[in-house]
């Protein structure tokens, strides 16, 4: 609309300049308008008409070029913003294009700690994503997958991406490295299999808590290499040990074991007669299986107590000089370490470690930092 107006007034302008009538006098030839030229006519009638008629042209000729001037000037001064505005709109739109999210759908156990460090993930870093509760009984939700666990990303309904921890590096580095797309960074992560001690199958992925960036991006991410190995070792330690302390607490009672199991009911996708039976009869098997994980990973008899020196082992890592590991704004083993905590909240286990712990300013400034998307902002990008 602008433009086609400024356009309009540029051959307004052009018209003006390009059409003069030409009057002929008793002195010579001079260039006006049709009204000046009767004009000129009425007003010198006699009495040195040339001269007149001479002065008169000049005049009229001065504001013919003075309003074809003002036309013309307008016309490009509204040329020139509606271009402005076009160009802008442009950069805009690229811009859009450049930052648009994928299409992410989440296959998840709400109450599961590795789906929690995947939401911790995409809720940081302001990532829109569509959440499918999958039935942990008959899982009918996952069965065109061959992988059977939780959590599973589809990444634009083509690109399934497996393990919370791969799930995480892949999209990490998309952020970074604008160049690969995500299928082309989920290759990066090669799926290892293996018979653990106890005879049965598991899959492991290589390189899960590297990000697969170049030298310069890599240095932009992490400007001392030994931040680099801190978050990645941290990350791993979320995964191989923090992870095994949940169940051992949220199951550590009988009592304790039936309100574990009325949250995840509550929270999870389960029909009258499941969420009954998961209650009382998976409360009662968890109590049990708890007893066992604590044998396994060589717990204490107070399981409370493993709880409170692991959380309190990850916060003198981070120390009283910075608000998280990541400096000023989290990285991926804050990220990591809250989204399994967080799974606790509304227990008793998680109100004991609050209440124990030197935890809980640091988890307060997790959840703000979480809750407002920080981690899209520029700043908050690099850590």
């Amino acid at each position: 609309m602008a433009a086609s107006c400024a356009r309009a007034l540029c051959k307004v302008g052009r018209s003006f300049v390009d059409s003069p009538a030409v009057l002929r006098s008793s002195s010579g030839t001079y260039l006006l308008g049709n009204a000046a030229a009767r004009g000129s006519r009425r007003c010198y009638s006699s009495g040195g008409a040339g001269f007149r008629a001479a002065a008169l042209s000049v005049r009229a000729a001065a504001g013919r070029r003075a309003l074809s001037c003002a036309f013309l000037l307008g016309g490009g001064v509204g040329l020139y913003q509606a271009l402005r505005v076009s160009v802008k709109q442009q950069h805009l739109a690229e811009e859009q294009k450049q930052v648009s999210s994928p299409k992410l759908i989440l296959y998840q156990y709400k109450t599961c700690p590795f789906c929690s460090k995947v939401r911790a993930f995409l809720d940081y870093h302001g990532l829109p994503y569509e959440v499918v509760e999958v039935n942990p009984v008959m899982r009918q939700e996952i069965k065109w997958s061959e992988y059977r666990k939780v959590p599973i990303l589809m990444v634009d309904g083509d690109v399934q991406l497996n393990d919370s921890s791969v799930i995480i590096s892949s999209l990490k580095t998309f952020l970074i490295n604008k160049e690969k797309n995500v299928s082309e960074i989920v290759r990066c992560y090669p799926v290892m299999k293996s018979l653990n001690d106890r005879g049965k199958e598991v899959t492991e992925y290589s390189n899960k808590y590297w990000l697969m960036l170049n030298e310069a991006e890599t240095t932009s991410v992490y400007p001392n290499k030994d931040t680099q190995k801190e978050e990645m070792k941290w990350r791993q330690w979320a995964d191989d040990w923090l992870v095994h302390l949940i169940s051992p607490n949220v199951y550590r009672t009988t009592g304790e074991a039936l309100a574990s199991f009325d949250y995840i009911v509550r929270e999870g996708k389960f029909g009258t007669f499941e969420g009954f039976f998961a209650k009382y009869v998976g409360a009662t098997a968890m109590f049990v299986i708890s007893k066992q994980l604590k044998k396994r990973h060589n717990l204490q008899n107070d399981v409370r107590q493993d709880l409170y020196k692991a959380v309190n082992d990850w916060v003198a890592a981070i120390g009283k000089k910075r608000k998280f590991m990541g400096g000023d704004q989290p990285n991926l083993a804050d990220l990591a370490v809250f989204g399994v905590l967080r799974v606790m909240e509304g227990l008793q286990a998680f109100d004991d470690m609050l209440a124990n712990t030197k935890v809980k300013a640091w988890y307060r400034r997790m959840e703000r930092a979480t809750l407002n998307h920080e981690g899209r902002s520029p700043t908050a990008s690099q850590q």
